[in-house]
């Protein structure tokens, strides 16, 4: 078992699952959306994304797209929640969106990396 791949795979399904866990409930209920669980999944996206650039195959080039863009979508949502003092339903509902895009990358990066590891087993 290769350690280095071990932890670059931890990475990328935990912040696709703390992406997830954050995303989860009422869309715009401020009570369901905790902010220190986006403060978390930011911290794992960039951990991730700094684990991607060692990766020199068109595969890695695209985990690295994928990583970047939820970076930004994640980077924005705390953004959003950041300058607005008062967070209301529209608020919310932003935020929360924004970190569904980044689910989405998430989740193409985890569907790249199992196919990934598919391939490599024939």
């Amino acid at each position: 078992m290769n350690l280095e791949k071990v932890i670059f795979g931890f990475f990328i399904v935990m912040a696709l699952t703390l992406n997830f866990g954050f995303f989860i409930g009422d869309i715009d209920n401020p009570a369901h959306h905790d902010v220190y669980e986006l403060a978390i999944a930011i911290f794992v996206n960039l951990v991730a994304t700094i684990l991607k650039f060692g990766d020199r195959s068109q595969v890695g080039a695209v985990l690295l797209a994928t990583s970047l863009v939820a970076d930004l979508q994640l980077f924005a949502a705390a953004l959003v929640w950041g300058i607005n003092p008062e967070i209301t339903p529209m608020i919310m509902a932003s935020v929360v969106s924004l970190a569904g895009g980044a689910m989405l990358a998430n989740i193409i990066s985890v569907l790249i990396l199992v196919a990934e590891t598919l391939l490599l087993r024939r």
